[in-house]
């Protein structure tokens, strides 16, 4: 007898492939590092931004699935204001920061599951079901196949429910440049990766780093950032190496998403980075 043949979503064989032939950023190693600095001030700006985009002080009782829950801050955030969370991610590494952060602040607690999975395992999506607010913020545009990703994540909104993303703005010729520099920074060995990241660094920061500096106060927008309880090294590790990357246009997220009964609720246009969406399902 022949042996099952393999799952091409199955999350263990697909992430180890990946990461092996470095067609994928190590999510998880970023988010590991980034724990050692996770303070009660970043994680209540992640309440808070959770609060403030879905609309709500609390979300007491509601069910709340993390797709591609990285460090584990806003599933956290999310179990702090009540909800009863799933996290799910398709990163090993991922998968045990979060489960670090339950054992940390929630040892034991029945109210939060974590598990191992990718939004593109039809499997993953029939074991779970449905949910009050599905929440994947900077995440469906990692997949490899982003279109499916927003479809299936659309499919765990219950009736009545919310959906809450953030997608890469497509920027165009600076959009298809940046992907093909993430898969040479992926590609490149680790040593040789301070060899692209210097020059980028000095892209993205140098400018704000250069006035800080002139106006006496070297490094002060560097050390102040705070967006969403994030840090700037981590959040710049991440996008320099986040592939596989993909991008979509406003209008074409919210017209994807009307077409399957959804109503936008809430969003905020980026100037370059990740556009975010809240969007209703009709009841």
């Amino acid at each position: 007898m022949n042996p099952p043949a393999a799952n091409p979503n199955s999350s263990e064989d697909s992430w180890a492939r990946e990461v092996e032939n470095r067609d994928r950023f190590q999510f998880g190693a970023n988010w590991a590092s980034f724990l050692h600095r996770l303070t009660p001030e970043r994680i209540e700006r992640a309440e808070q931004s959770l609060k403030y985009f879905l609309g709500a002080t609390s979300l007491e009782g509601k069910r709340f699935v993390d797709i591609g829950s990285g460090s584990g801050l806003f599933s956290l955030a999310a179990r702090r204001l009540g909800a009863i969370v799933t996290s799910f991610d398709f990163d090993a590494q991922s998968v045990a920061c979060t489960a670090e952060l339950k054992r940390r602040y929630f040892d034991g607690n029945p109210q939060w599951t974590v598990r191992r999975g990718s939004i593109l395992d039809p499997e993953i999506l029939a074991s779970l079901g449905e949910f009050d607010i599905v929440y994947s913020w900077g995440v469906l545009h990692h997949t490899g196949a982003m279109w499916e990703a927003l479809e299936n994540a659309g499919k765990m909104v219950a009736p009545g429910g919310l959906l809450f993303i953030a997608i890469y703005d497509d920027r165009g010729r600076k959009s298809r440049f940046w992907k093909r520099f993430k898969h040479l920074y992926v590609k490149t060995p680790k040593p040789l990766k301070w060899g692209l990241f210097i020059p980028a660094f000095m892209k993205i920061w140098g400018p704000t780093l250069l006035k800080d500096t002139l106006k006496g106060r070297p490094l002060a927008s560097w050390k102040a950032y705070a967006g969403r309880g994030m840090d700037a090294w981590h959040d710049l590790l991440d996008w320099l190496g986040g592939y596989p990357f993909e991008v979509a246009r406003p209008d074409s997220i919210i017209s994807f998403y009307r077409e399957r009964g959804f109503a936008l609720k809430n969003v905020k246009i980026s100037a370059g980075g990740c556009n975010e969406f809240v969007f209703g399902r009709a009841r």
